[in-house]
C-alpha cells in the first residue's frame, strides 16, 4: 500500500528538509523504499551514519518497524521499511513563521549540535517547559519547535521539552 505522508504543520518541514540532506541518508531511504531492511545491513553499509539515519527516520515516523528472527543467529532483530512513497504539504503560515522553520533546517551543523546541547542540559531528566527555554534563548516557539523536530535527542511531548530515552 502506497501512503502519502501529508505535512500540516509548519515546524514538520524543517525536519522533513534534513531527513534527506546528505548522500548517506538519501541512500538509506532508497534502501527502507526498497523493502525491508535490518539495522545490522545498515551499519555494514553504511557505518554509524547510516545508524543515526535510521534513528532519524524512525523519530520522524517516515519508516515502519518489525521483529524478524535472524537466520544466522536466530534472534530477533529490528527491520525497517518506508511508511510513505510521496509527500503532500499542506499548511499556511506567517512569513516570519516560515523564515524561522528555513532557518532551523538550514542552520550550519556545528551551530545546531552546540544549540542542541545546551538546550540538553536544560532539559535534565523530568523535561522543561518549552515557554521557559524560548525565553531564554530568546527565540520564537516555532524555531525551538522546529530545532527540537531536527534533533534525534530531544522531542516535543506537548508544550514540554524531552529526552529520547533510547531502548
Amino acid at each position: 500500500m502506497k501512503r502519502i505522508k501529508v505535512i500540516n504543520d509548519p515546524t514538520d518541514l524543517a525536519t522533513f528538509l534534513r531527513a534527506l540532506d546528505t548522500d548517506t541518508k538519501r541512500k538509506v531511504f532508497q534502501d527502507v523504499l526498497n523493502g525491508w531492511v535490518k539495522a545490522e545491513d545498515i551499519e555494514k553499509k553504511y557505518g554509524k551514519e547510516g545508524l543515526d539515519a535510521l534513528a532519524f527516520f524512525e523519530k520522524m515516523k517516515l519508516v515502519e518497524i518489525s521483529w524478524a528472527i535472524d537466520d544466522k543467529s536466530a534472534q530477533r532483530v529490528k527491520t525497517y521499511h518506508s511508511y510513505y512513497y510521496s509527500v503532500h504539504v499542506n499548511f499556511s503560515t506567517s512569513l516570519l513563521e516560515f523564515s524561522d522553520v528555513l532557518y532551523a533546517a538550514t542552520m550550519p551543523e556545528e551551530m545546531f549540535r552546540e544549540l542542541e546541547e545546551k538546550i540538553l542540559a536544560d532539559v535534565g531528566e523530568d523535561g522543561i517547559f518549552s515557554g521557559d527555554v524560548a525565553k531564554k534563548y530568546e527565540m520564537s516557539i516555532t524555531l525551538l519547535k522546529s530545532l527540537i523536530k531536527r534533533s534525534t535527542k530531544l522531542e516535543m511531548r506537548g508544550h514540554r521539552i524531552q529526552r529520547i530515552k533510547e531502548l
